[in-house]
C-alpha cells in the first residue's frame, strides 16, 4: 500500500524548504509572496502522489472545500437534530458535506468553533447564535464569508437569517386553550434575552391579555440541570394551584414538564391541559398525545440551504439587503389540550 507522503518528502523531492510548503499548504502563498507558479508546483506534485487528491490542496486550487459548517446549540435535541438531518441531506445533493458541532449556548465555545471551521476553510455556516458573538458576525460579514442565521438572531446586525414567527407560535397556542375554557393559562420558558424565546414570552402575554386571563410565567435558567428544572416546575404548580393549563416554551421543557406532573400525580388533561412548543416524535405516542406548536421543518431546511447557496455563490447583488424569510409555525391539535365533556 502506497504511504501517504509528508512535507519532508515534497521538500526533498521539490527542492523545497519544509516551511515555504507550509505557507503553501496552509492559504498563505500570497500573504508570504510565493509566486503562483511555486504554489502550483506543491499543489500539483500532492495531487499526483496521492493515492486520493488532497482535498486542502484542492481548497486551495477552487476556493471550495465542500463543506458547510452547522453550529448549532444541541444537535441532540430534537428540533435540532431534525433540521440538521434534512439540511445534510439537501446539501449532499448539491454536493456538500455537513459538519456539525453544539455551543451548548456557550459564546466562547461558539467564537472557537466558528474560527476552528475558518481553519478548515468550509464554505459556509448555518448558525444558530447565543448572545455574545455579534462582534464575531461582524467580524465574518466584513470579511464577506458565507453564513446564515437559524432559530434566532440579532435585530442590531443586519445578517441572512430564516426561522419562523414565534411570536404567533405562542399566540395560536394560548388562544386555543382559551377556546378550550382554560382561563389560568401558565407559561415556562428559560431565562433568555434570545430573540426567539422573547417572542414567544410576547406572544404569550399578548394571547392572555386579549383573552382577559392573568400572567403565570416560570422563567428557567438554561444551564439548569434536568432534576432541578423537573423540581422547579413541580413548585410552581404547587404554588399557583390554580393553574389548569400550560404552554412549555420548548419540548425538552415540556418532557421535563411531564416528570413534573407525574411527580405531583396529575393527569394531563383532566388536571392540567399541556402544549408544546416545537413538536417531538415521543409527543404523538405519549398517552395522551401532546398538542404542539410545529416548526415546518422541510421548508427551513429548504431555505436555509438555499440562502445559504445564494451567498455562497455570490448571487445577492451589492449594496442588496440581507435575505430574512420568517415561516409560519403549525397548531398541531392533540388530546392533550382538549378539555372534557
Amino acid at each position: 500500500m502506497k504511504q501517504k507522503i509528508s512535507m519532508n518528502d515534497i521538500a526533498q523531492d521539490l527542492n523545497i524548504s519544509i516551511t515555504t510548503i507550509s505557507f503553501i499548504l496552509n492559504g498563505k502563498a500570497k500573504e508570504m509572496r510565493i509566486s503562483d507558479k511555486l504554489t502550483k508546483k506543491v499543489l500539483d506534485y500532492i495531487e499526483e502522489k496521492n493515492y486520493n487528491p488532497n482535498a486542502l490542496a484542492q481548497s486551495l486550487r477552487t476556493g471550495k472545500s465542500k463543506i458547510i459548517g452547522l453550529v448549532v446549540e444541541d444537535i441532540a435535541d430534537a428540533f435540532f437534530a431534525s433540521v440538521a438531518r434534512l439540511i445534510e441531506e439537501r446539501a449532499y445533493k448539491k454536493g456538500y458535506k455537513i459538519i456539525y458541532c453544539s455551543t451548548e449556548d456557550n459564546p466562547k465555545k461558539t467564537i472557537e468553533l466558528i474560527r476552528m471551521f475558518k481553519s478548515r476553510n468550509v464554505d459556509g455556516y448555518i448558525i444558530t447564535p447565543p448572545k455574545g458573538i455579534e462582534s464575531e458576525l461582524r467580524f465574518m460579514r466584513n470579511d464577506s464569508l458565507p453564513f446564515v442565521l437559524f432559530d434566532r438572531y440579532f435585530p442590531e446586525i443586519d445578517t441572512d437569517y430564516v426561522g419562523i414567527d414565534n411570536l404567533e407560535g405562542s399566540k395560536i397556542a394560548i388562544r386555543h386553550l382559551v377556546d378550550q375554557g382554560f382561563k389560568n393559562i401558565a407559561f415556562v420558558t428559560l431565562d433568555s434575552d434570545q430573540t426567539q424565546m422573547k417572542d414567544r414570552m410576547a406572544g404569550y402575554r399578548l394571547a392572555i391579555k386579549e383573552g382577559g386571563a392573568k400572567e403565570y410565567i416560570l422563567e428557567i435558567k438554561f444551564t439548569s440541570k434536568p432534576e432541578k428544572v423537573v423540581q422547579l416546575i413541580a413548585n410552581f404548580l404547587t404554588k399557583h394551584k390554580d393553574i389548569d393549563s400550560v404552554l412549555f416554551a420548548t419540548n425538552y421543557l415540556a418532557l421535563q414538564g411531564f416528570a413534573a406532573l407525574n411527580k405531583l400525580k396529575l393527569t394531563i388533561p383532566e388536571d392540567i391541559a399541556v402544549i408544546g412548543f416545537d413538536d417531538h416524535a415521543f409527543f404523538e405516542v405519549f398517552n395522551p398525545p401532546i398538542t404542539a406548536v410545529a416548526q415546518p421543518m422541510k421548508n427551513l431546511s429548504e431555505n436555509l440551504i438555499d440562502v445559504l447557496f445564494t451567498n455562497m455563490n455570490n448571487e445577492s447583488q451589492p449594496g442588496q439587503e440581507s435575505t430574512k424569510i420568517v415561516l409560519n409555525p403549525e397548531l398541531i391539535v392533540r388530546a392533550s389540550s382538549l378539555r372534557k365533556k
